[in-house]
């Protein structure tokens, strides 16, 4: 298996959609209006439910009122790091027009730690790095799992055709993430998985300190298929709500979105291992 890079997971969909690769984890936002507005091929077929979001800045000071008007960094309009942002600008009681959007890839940490820009979407592992680098505490404004609990983060997609011809290269792909999880959650493991970061550009210790946080906050779903209905129905009305889905559409029902029977035949594999 060949796993390729993508500036955002938007870009991955599309490529998943075209045949170009054969699964993406990509925001369910994005998902959920694509499919809802256009009945692309895709879908879900295992699921990570709980984002970790955040919006920071390098103002010790900062809070709502401050961002009103403010240049708040993300990856693209429209792609991951913008939806969060107009999600968590609900809790600010703002719309995304309240604020200037900054398009800057996964490049934002590094605007913020050139103080280039006070207020950047974060990932919670994005945060001791900036701090680390701008010797300077990063102030949480707000956290997307606060602002809204129930929710939906990242959709593993595969194209239903392709789904069709070779199921059971899916199900072995869910089988590994399955055991994968269990693997990074044991902590005699940490420093191991710590180590296999290095490509994401973390050193071991800020590795270590994040995976603690993110096995704490059930990031990777543990024995479950991460797709639960009423996280993805939720998400699929906010998306309405905001119109990302058109006026005149519905938002995809959950059995169109997803593929539970991949995961369970995948956990099946992994526990007669």
């Amino acid at each position: 298996m060949t796993v390729r890079a993508f500036e955002t997971g938007a870009a991955a969909s599309r490529a998943v959609a075209s045949g170009e690769i054969a699964v993406s984890l990509s925001p369910s936002p994005l998902i959920i209006s694509q499919v809802s507005n256009t009945d692309v091929k895709l879908v879900g077929i295992w699921g990570m439910e709980h984002p970790d979001w955040l919006i920071g800045s390098t103002d010790p000071q900062a809070n709502c009122d401050s961002l009103k008007g403010a240049a708040v960094g993300v990856d693209s309009v429209g792609g991951a790091r913008s939806i969060a942002l107009r999600t968590m600008l609900v809790a600010c009681k703002m719309k995304i027009d309240d604020v200037q959007q900054v398009a800057l890839s996964s490049n934002v940490g590094a605007a913020m730690v050139a103080g280039q820009l006070k207020f950047g979407v974060l990932h919670i592992d994005d945060v001791p790095v900036i701090e680390a680098e701008s010797k300077k505490a990063l102030k949480t404004v707000v956290m997307q799992k606060d602002s809204r609990p129930i929710d939906h983060y990242l959709f593993l997609v595969a194209h239903q055709d392709r789904l069709a011809q070779n199921r059971d290269a899916y199900v072995r792909i869910v089988a590994a993430l399955i055991d994968a999880e269990r693997f990074m959650r044991n902590p005699a493991n940490f420093a191991k998985v710590a180590q296999h970061a290095a490509p994401t550009g973390r050193t071991a210790d800020f590795a270590e300190k994040a995976l603690k946080v993110y096995v704490d906050m059930e990031f990777w779903p543990r024995d479950k298929d991460g797709l639960g209905r009423k996280n993805i129905e939720v998400v699929s009305k906010v998306q309405k709500a905001v119109g990302n889905i058109k006026a005149d559409k519905s938002p995809a029902s959950y059995e169109r979105l997803v593929d539970p029977t991949i995961w369970r035949d995948g956990y099946a594999l992994v526990n007669k291992k």
